[in-house]
């Protein structure tokens, strides 16, 4: 599935919390997990500062936002909050794409990770242009799970072929010796293993962007 690194300017609409980070431009804020309930949006922040009095007087001045502080020192304070639901949110909870945590948000500009569909690859955008935040994508790549690659099969292959040393230098088994593992001749036994080494190889190569010289 890919994985796609988005930017969106949170504070373009109202936000409670990306306006106190307006505020304090030069400080990242580092949301640790955000969930809805039936009041708002309760979530965990993070903000390494070696002002936590000034911080904590933008989050005392914040309307249509409740706070509690749960740590604090010379260098770092972790707030929870509650907001009221976002545009923001209410945009990406349309297209199906909620961030993955922990997202930074700074100056307004909220950045995470988001792991979508192909097609919500194309509702993310959308969805943030329907709602008027700017947005930048950042990076798309491609994420799978290995499992999906292979038949249950060429897994059982693969998985002895590693564990019985196939793949070491020198061998620590045969083909044949191989095959008899699994009561198939030599000729079967090569056919699946080849098959699975073709679809691992071209996915890696995919994967990476290798090209020959």
């Amino acid at each position: 599935m890919p994985r796609v690194q988005l930017a969106f300017d949170a504070a373009a609409r109202s936000d409670p919390l990306a306006t106190v980070s307006t505020e304090l431009p030069d400080t990242e804020f580092t949301i640790l997990s955000s969930h809805p309930t039936d009041n708002g949006i309760l979530g965990l922040l993070e903000i390494e500062t070696p002002n936590p009095t000034t911080v904590i007087q933008h989050f005392d001045d914040a309307s249509e936002l409740s706070y509690e502080v749960l740590h604090t020192d010379t260098q770092l304070v972790v707030i929870q909050y509650l907001i009221p639901e976002t545009e923001s949110n209410r945009a990406l909870r349309a297209s199906g794409a909620l961030p993955q945590f922990p997202a930074h948000l700074q100056d307004g500009w909220l950045s995470a990770e988001h792991t979508v569909t192909h097609e919500q690859t194309s509702h993310l955008p959308e969805s943030l242009e329907e709602a008027g935040i700017p947005y930048r994508i950042q990076s798309v790549t491609q994420s799978y799970d290995p499992s999906e690659l292979l038949t249950d099969r060429q897994w059982e292959f693969i998985i002895k072929a590693v564990e019985r040393g196939y793949y070491d230098t020198p061998r620590g088994c045969t083909l044949t010796e191989l095959a008899e593992t699994f009561d198939v001749n030599p000729s079967a036994a090569s056919g699946v293993l080849h098959r699975a080494e073709e679809t691992i190889v071209k996915e890696f190569i995919g994967e990476s962007g290798l090209k020959p010289e």
